[in-house]
């Protein structure tokens, strides 16, 4: 969990098949089942959370890949420690649509600052959606492109990402 809001945290809904979830909420170090994650403390506003309180960053090393949850980043670009402890990422989730979290503009800037492989924006205005966010098409001129086709799911391989200095933008179908 990045954040526990009651419009992104329902833990209580996880059903595995094995017993308990294994929950990660917070800041620090977590290892199950050859996965390993971290939790990077951050800000829900550009304010050091006096409007929205703490949101945790996490990176998520499996399968020879980084990938990089943002959550509800707030905060308009990432401070040098937060960045050391990211490190070198593949893909990053990041969100895009303003209002409770980062703008496209702000994203874009927060991208040059991770230099990812693969993209996956995320939190964006969606059709019957009562929150006033932006759209995604916001982000997508930002950063150059015209229009993206969503794709249902994303299988990837480690070999299969694109090569170091490009950075490829996949939607997910919400």
């Amino acid at each position: 969990m990045s954040h526990g809001h009651p419009d992104h945290n329902n833990v209580k809904a996880v059903k595995p098949n094995d017993g308990e979830p294994f929950v990660i909420e917070g800041p620090g170090e977590y290892e199950i089942k050859g996965v390993f994650v971290r939790g990077i403390d951050s800000w829900h506003d550009d304010n050091q959370g006096t409007e929205r309180g703490k949101n945790t960053i996490y990176t998520i090393e499996a399968e020879d890949m980084k990938i990089c949850h943002l959550g509800d980043l707030g905060q308009k670009e990432l401070t040098n420690d937060q960045l050391e402890k990211i490190g070198t990422i593949d893909i990053l989730m990041i969100p895009v649509g303003g209002v409770y979290t980062i703008d496209a503009s702000q994203a874009v800037k927060i991208i040059s600052q991770i230099d990812p492989k693969i993209v996956i924006p995320m939190h964006y205005a969606l059709p019957k959606l009562t929150v006033k966010l932006e759209g995604l098409e916001k982000f997508l001129k930002a950063m150059g492109k015209n229009a993206a086709e969503p794709a249902d799911k994303l299988t990837i391989k480690a070999s299969a990402l694109p090569k170091e200095g490009q950075t490829e933008i996949i939607v997910l179908q919400p």
